[in-house]
């Protein structure tokens, strides 16, 4: 299993397209597996014929894995030869404990580096533990780490024991009623999209809003081939936005603010199950012809959930057109490792007073919002910024 990302951890195989005898390419895609962010395809490091698959499907292997076996030529092998790695490896597994207690005794569990041994089926692809449980007994405790359960899926629980102490019978009860419900496994890309959520609430987050005539831009949009959507303008406005504005998107970590030298903003869009945020890197310097043909390459690959981690990782900001579904209002959540994101709502019909004409004229106007880090940025500067964009989308030619 590759390292198929910063932060991943271990992938979930959802496809195998060879067998035992298959006789295959150097570089040819024979397993695909998924992430918490995307589907992508595991290739051979050269060619040969296939001796042994060591994995089965639906089953999650750590990063390091062994997936199968190739027969090669014995230059080949030479290349690729490499010490056996150790038979396994200790990994501390979090229990989530008392917010106002030390983190409970790490449970031990084993997690072979060696032919896909420790598979972990039906696992969450990464963990998204979270602290803040109080009043847990350790033996409720214990149950959640066997059940992967988190503090956060027992919230609506009402305990039944002293001072509101959540038992192993309430525990066991609430299970009881899910059982009743129709359910099914949540997919590895609704998992990473609930983890990230659930990461960026725990920072002061605001919202600011106004509305924007985008009478301008659907008017130069005709004149566009192809043509560009509303939310491709307002990428491109953020960007440019930020290029002159650039401590707007800075991040605060620790004492220090991080400053980007890139204008890379993404651009929300919905895949199977959840949302994937491709990123298109210096947006600031990439014309809207250019966006609008990446953004469809982008698309495709969302529907087929191959959009990678390198792809979504890196963004200052996101802009997330919302108003394709119709939403006229909205407050976006920016991700853990942004600070900003910019939402665009529906355009509608709304009567607007001409002062030269002394008199009412429609106009189409949609409401457009900016949620941001409070840590990183004010009102203030989210205000001048939000207003720089609605400058720059009422006059079309400058983007």
């Amino acid at each position: 299993m590759p390292q198929l990302g910063e932060s991943i951890a271990e992938a979930t195989i959802v496809d195998i397209k060879v067998k035992p005898g298959d006789e295959v390419a150097d570089d040819q895609e024979i397993i695909e597996v998924e992430t918490n962010k995307a589907v992508m395809g595991v290739t051979t490091p050269c060619k040969g014929k296939i001796a042994k698959v060591s994995v089965q499907l639906k089953e999650t292997y750590p990063v390091g894995a062994v997936l199968g076996y190739v027969e090669a030529s014995e230059a080949d092998a030479a290349r690729f030869a490499k010490q056996a790695p150790p038979p396994s490896l200790d990994v501390a597994e979090e229990i989530p404990a008392r917010a106002d207690e030390e983190v409970a005794p790490a449970r031990q569990k084993k997690i072979s580096t060696r032919d896909g041994d420790g598979a972990r089926a039906g696992g969450l692809p990464v963990p998204v533990a979270a602290k803040g449980a109080t009043f847990m007994s350790p033996r409720v405790r214990a149950r959640m780490a066997e059940l992967q359960l988190t503090t956060v899926d027992l919230a609506g629980i009402m305990g039944t024991g002293t001072a509101n102490r959540v038992t192993i019978k309430d525990l066991e009860n609430f299970l009881q009623k899910i059982e009743n419900q129709t359910a099914h496994e949540a997919s590895a890309i609704r998992s990473g999209v609930a983890d990230a959520m659930r990461r960026s609430w725990t920072r002061p987050l605001s919202t600011i809003g106004s509305s924007v005539n985008l009478d301008p831009v659907l008017q130069n949009r005709r004149s566009r081939d192809p043509k560009p959507g509303p939310g491709l303008y307002a990428l491109r406005a953020l960007a440019l936005a930020l290029a002159e504005t650039p401590g707007a998107a800075a991040k605060l970590i620790g004492n220090r603010v991080v400053q980007s030298n890139s204008m890379d903003v993404g651009i929300a869009v919905e895949a199977e199950d959840g949302i994937m945020v491709p990123v298109i890197r210096a947006a600031d310097k990439t014309s809207l012809a250019d966006l609008t043909a990446k953004y469809k390459e982008l698309v495709d690959l969302g529907r087929q959930r191959r959009i990678s981690p390198d792809m979504q990782a890196g963004g200052v900001a996101t802009v997330s057109n919302f108003g394709t579904f119709g939403m006229e209002w909205g407050t976006p959540i920016p991700l853990p490792d942004q600070t900003l994101l910019l939402g665009l709502g529906a355009g509608k019909k709304v009567p607007s007073w001409d002062e030269e004409k002394k008199e009412f004229v429609p106009r189409t106007e949609a409401q457009i919002t900016l949620s941001f880090d409070h840590r990183s940025i004010d009102g203030g500067g989210a205000g001048r910024l939000l207003k720089r964009v609605i400058e720059l989308l009422e006059a079309p030619e400058q983007l």
